[in-house]
């Protein structure tokens, strides 16, 4: 095991974009994008700098979005832009080609801890964790994931989109491990995903096959048979670190998430 000085230096990419215009996040704030919305009187898009910023692990991260002159309301973040002690690059038109083109701005053999902006309960223990187990699996692309029951035991009546893979389901945490050249690949994937939105199921049984998919409605598919089936399509090495954090799952998609987040921010406090 690795100690404190041999630990590997990993890049963090850091999606900060609004998908589409009039995020109902942004609206209800009152800001110009989601990533500036206030959560307990701190915009959402410092937090989760914050939470990055205090890892040991991260050595370098970059901003994907949102554009600059939005930044200006953030006088600390635009001046560690200008100095480069932060990176920045425009936004692409879906998560995806971001993701990509964020990829793009770092060395190839660098590892890259992707995640999102709205992860307002990001906490540098859950980084930490997630890093640790990602660069122990030898895959090529790791994905957070956390149990349904432990979201539900942490936020009771709380409603999270899960998949019910069999020995789940499994809450997505937004957060993603690129841990070789090879799994920058996965993006690839992604974009396709997301260019048949409206019919998501193609790609997917393009990629696990009809007998796969069959075993998933049927409640049989594991975690496990998953990722070992998309590995042998996509020739990749996937693999997931479920997380032990109820918070990990909790991103602020509607209004309703930025006050739930704020009522666990003022319970902390108080």
């Amino acid at each position: 095991m690795k100690n404190h000085f041999e630990m590997t230096a990993w890049s963090a990419l850091v999606l900060a974009a609004d998908r589409h215009e009039n995020d109902p996040v942004a609206v209800d704030a009152g800001v110009p994008c989601k990533a500036l919305a206030p959560v307990a009187g701190v915009p959402m898009l410092q937090r989760v700098l914050d939470a990055i910023s205090a890892s040991d692990r991260i050595r370098r991260i970059t901003l994907v979005g949102p554009p600059r002159k939005w930044l200006q309301e953030l006088p600390d973040i635009s001046r560690r832009i200008d100095s480069n002690s932060l990176g920045w690059i425009e936004p692409a038109p879906s998560p995806s080609a971001s993701a990509w083109q964020g990829l793009q701005e770092l060395p190839e053999h660098q590892p890259v801890l992707v995640t999102t902006t709205d992860h307002a309960l990001l906490s540098t223990r859950m980084i930490d964790y997630f890093l640790d187990h990602a660069e122990r699996s030898g895959c090529d692309f790791v994905v957070g994931l956390a149990r349904l029951e432990t979201v539900q035991a942490g936020f009771p009546g709380s409603r999270r989109t899960a998949t019910r893979l069999r020995g789940g389901p499994y809450c997505g945490c937004n957060l993603f491990a690129v841990n070789t050249p090879r799994g920058r690949e996965l993006t690839a994937f992604w974009r396709r995903v997301e260019e048949q939105r409206k019919k998501p199921w193609r790609v997917i049984v393009g990629a696990l096959g009809w007998r796969a998919v069959l075993s998933y409605f049927a409640g049989r598919l594991t975690l496990e048979q998953a990722l070992e089936r998309l590995s042998q399509r996509l020739g990749l090495r996937l693999g997931a670190v479920v997380l032990p954090f109820a918070e990990a799952a909790v991103d602020v998609d509607t209004p309703a998430d930025r006050q739930l987040v704020e009522r666990v921010l003022a319970a902390r406090q108080g």
